[in-house]
């Protein structure tokens, strides 16, 4: 099984930063490799799926 392409918004809930980034979802998870926001926030993210 090949991991399928998704793009995704994330959205910084302490600055409100917004990246919009590209992943592959694998065993029903969406790996960006997106590890923090500008402001040093590690964990406090809204994540969306977008659909084309």
């Amino acid at each position: 099984m090949t991991a399928s392409r998704v793009k995704v918004t994330i959205r910084c809930n302490r600055c409100g930063e917004k990246f919009v980034l590209r992943g592959r979802r694998e065993r029903g998870r969406i790996d960006t490799g997106f590890k923090m926001c500008l402001c040093s926030n590690a964990d406090d993210f809204e994540i969306e799926e977008n659909h084309a």
